[in-house]
This record gives structure tokens, sequence and C-alpha cells, in this order.
């Protein structure tokens, strides 16, 4: 095990297109920028690697731009597990990096919101945004017949990428009703560029059957899934499959916020990172972009990281002038969120023998007698596994039995000796508890 320490201006978690928007904007001044991100090619989940088409052009066009910008370093391979005053403790495999910064700016994207129903455990079952990712990184998905259900444009986007990988895309479940999709399409003029987006979507995936009001009741199937029940209108359909993905919503990656005692959203379901014009958060010195803000689309990250890159930089009057693009960028989140919300039939498909946590095996029966969720860790270890609640958990939370309750720290799961670095001469501790 080895330990590197690093300095920077500005600190950068996550290099999806809020963090890569927000170290241009910071680097633009001449700042030394810094981009921490787990994954190995810098894109986030929306941008992600291709191995066989690639990037997306306008990652690789921001990627060029940042090449241009000798003071800007990424990190990547590597997790923020801690905080001590204005240092990072990052791990790296084995590997302990303490980041010292003037500015941070949080960048942490989502993760995908998974609902319970009978037979959502079985292999062959994931999540819409999981399958475009397995697809992307070489998953053989060629001749494999799939079915694409939940709610939102992610269904369109996961399709196209399955369909392109040569996957059989048999069909399209949208849970929300024709009427709110043709009202949502209908608005989609004042957002030209969403507009042609959708159109080319759906020309791509003509032929695939695109039904409203279709949601999933239950996955069919003795060791892997071989067939999927939707509800379709008034009727049940039932469709032999190979592979099911599902889109249900995204839900923001606040854990390093809450560390920090960043004000959170309380008020929702799953709370988002409060900030102000610039981007800054209730913590002095921290800013916070794109989903973690709530979850708005590609759009709003790329501005929201332009804002908090040049605020953090110590420039608040380029910051400003992003700021018409932000407020038109959430205007279409908050379109988007309106027309497509889930409908209380969607939530209310998983059985009592419906496993719920699946890192603890809990039941959602199990869970019934269960008053709040500090409860349910005590009694059933529901949301004490390998995940740490950020699956069970969220869902619960989604279907109103246990608000959200936190994170435990550290963030992610490190070894002891990588641990014990970080703990050595801290002048604060970094895992304070633990």
């Amino acid at each position: 095990m080895t330990e590197r320490r690093l300095q920077c201006d500005v600190a950068i978690v996550g290099a999806g297109p809020a963090g890569l928007a927000a170290a241009q904007a910071a680097a633009s001044h001449g700042a030394t920028v810094l981009v921490v991100d787990p994954q190995p090619q810098p894109g986030g989940q929306v941008w992600r690697q291709d191995v066989v088409h690639g990037a997306p052009l306008p990652a690789q066009r921001l990627r060029s731009a940042l090449h241009a910008f000798p003071r800007v370093s990424l990190c990547m391979h590597a997790e923020v597990v801690a905080n001590a005053g204005r240092r990072l403790l990052v791990r790296s495999g084995d590997n302990a990096i303490k980041i010292d910064y003037q500015a941070l700016v949080l960048a942490t994207g989502a993760r995908e919101l998974l609902l319970p129903f009978p037979g959502w455990t079985l292999p062959g079952v994931t999540g819409a945004g999981g399958a475009q990712a397995l697809a992307k990184q070489g998953w053989p998905v060629r001749g494999s017949r799939v079915v694409v259900a939940g709610s939102g444009p992610l269904l369109l986007a996961s399709a196209r990428t399955l369909q392109d990988h040569g996957a059989k895309v048999l069909g399209i479940h949208e849970q929300a009703a024709r009427s709110e999709v043709t009202a949502f399409a209908a608005g989609l003029w004042r957002w030209p560029g969403k507009a042609v987006q959708a159109a080319q979507l759906r020309f791509a995936l003509r032929e695939v059957p695109y039904r409203t009001g279709s949601h999933v009741l239950r996955a069919l199937g003795e060791g892997r899934l071989q067939a999927v029940e939707l509800q379709v209108g008034g009727r049940r359909v039932t469709l032999d499959c190979d592979q099911l993905a599902c889109a249900f919503g995204l839900v923001p990656n606040v854990e390093l916020a809450q560390m920090l005692g960043c004000e959170l959203q309380a008020t929702a379901t799953h709370p988002h990172v409060v900030v102000d014009e610039r981007q800054g958060t209730s913590v002095d010195g921290v800013y916070a972009a794109g989903e973690a803000c709530g979850i708005g689309g590609l759009d709003c990250a790329l501005a929201e990281g332009g804002i908090a890159g040049h605020a953090a930089a110590g420039h608040p009057g380029h910051a400003r002038a992003l700021l018409p693009r932000r407020r038109h960028a959430r205007r279409f989140a908050a379109s988007l969120a309106r027309r497509f919300a889930l409908r209380d039939a969607v939530r209310t498909t998983a059985e009592a023998d419906t496993t719920i946590c699946r890192c603890e095996d809990v039941s959602f029966a199990a869970l019934a007698p269960m008053r709040d969720a500090r409860e349910a860790r005590l009694l059933t270890r529901c949301g004490m596994g390998p995940c740490q609640g950020r699956i069970c958990g969220a869902a619960l939370s989604e279907l109103g039995r246990f608000p959200w309750s936190g994170v435990r720290l550290p963030v992610f799961p490190i070894p002891l000796g990588v641990l014990a670095t970080y703990d050595a001469g801290a002048a604060t501790d970094p895992f304070p508890g633990v």
C-alpha cells in the first residue's frame, strides 16, 4: 500500500458531464483542477465509453477541450471515502490518496431507482441504465430478446443502445398514460434540441412496439428470466424474453454532500443538495452541480457544472452568464418529472414474499412490523449488505415505507490498512463514530 498527497485549487468529484464542464470552466481561469472518478474513463453514466462505438461526440469534444489545459488532471479508478477539513480522502485500489483543495465541486451524479416486483432478482432482470452500461462494456446481448419497461426517455435510450448492439427489442412499455406522453411531446417545441433527439430515437426504434399505460407485474423463470408478465391497458400480457430492462427513475447521489454537512432538500422522497445561484452549498467553499442538485439531465449538468466551475475559481460574473441556460434546462426537467411521474399501480406490485433487500435476503413481509429504517437494520439487517442500503433504502423510500435514512461512514467499503493511513495524524477525525 502506498500513500500520495496532492494539492489543487479546485477538486471535482465526478467525471460526468457536470464534472467535466466544471473542470473546463475552472481551468479557463488558470486554476489547478483535479477530477476524481471511480470509472476507468471520464464521461460518467451518460457518456459512458462504448467498446464498439466509442464515446458520444459531445463527450469527445469536451475531453479534447480539457486537453488544452495542462493544469487539469484526472484521477480515475478512485473513490472518495471521506473528507477532513479541506482534504479529500481517496481510495484507489489499495492506495491512499489525500487531496488538499481550496474549493470543492460535487458532481456525483445519480444512480438508478430499482423498485421490487415478483421475480425482480432473477438473472436477466436489470435496470435500463444497467442494461445500457453492460451493452456498452461488451456484455453479449446480440440475439437476446429484450423487453424494456418503466418510465421516461431512458427507456428509448436504453432500447436504442441494446438494438445497436444486436439485441431484439420486443417492446417498450411506458407506465405513463398516453395523454401525458402526448402532452410532453407537444411541449418539446420549447426545447428544439430535445425534440430532434426524441425524433431520432423514435425513428431508430420505429419497428419496436411502444405501449403507454403499461407496466411490469412480474418476472417469470426457473433459475433465470424466461418471460415477463405486463399490464397493458386493461389486459395482462406475457412475453417470452431473455432480458428485462426496467427504468423507474434516478436517485441523486448525496452521500458525500451529507458527510460534508451540506443542506439537503429534506421534503423530497429522494433528497438532493440545496444550492444558491452560484451552485454554492451551505458549506463554505463547497459547490454542487448536476443530478446531485435534483434530477435534471444532460443540459442541466453542463450548465450547472459550468456555473460551479467558474464560481469555485472565483469568477462569479462568468457563472451568472450561464443562469439563463440553467433555468431553461431546469424547466425541461420539471416538465419531464411531471409528465412521467410514477403511478401508484407501479408502486404496488411487490407481494409479501417479494425480496426487498437483495444483499441480506429480506422480504417485504419481514419489514411489515418495523417502525423505521433503524429498527429494520437491527432486526433484519436490511440495508447492511454490500450496497449499504443504496438499492433497498431508495426503494423503501419511494414506496413510502421508510424515509431516507442517510449514509454511514465511510462512504464506500475500504481495507483497514487504507483506513488506518487516512486516520494517522489527521487534525480532524475523518470517520467520526467509526
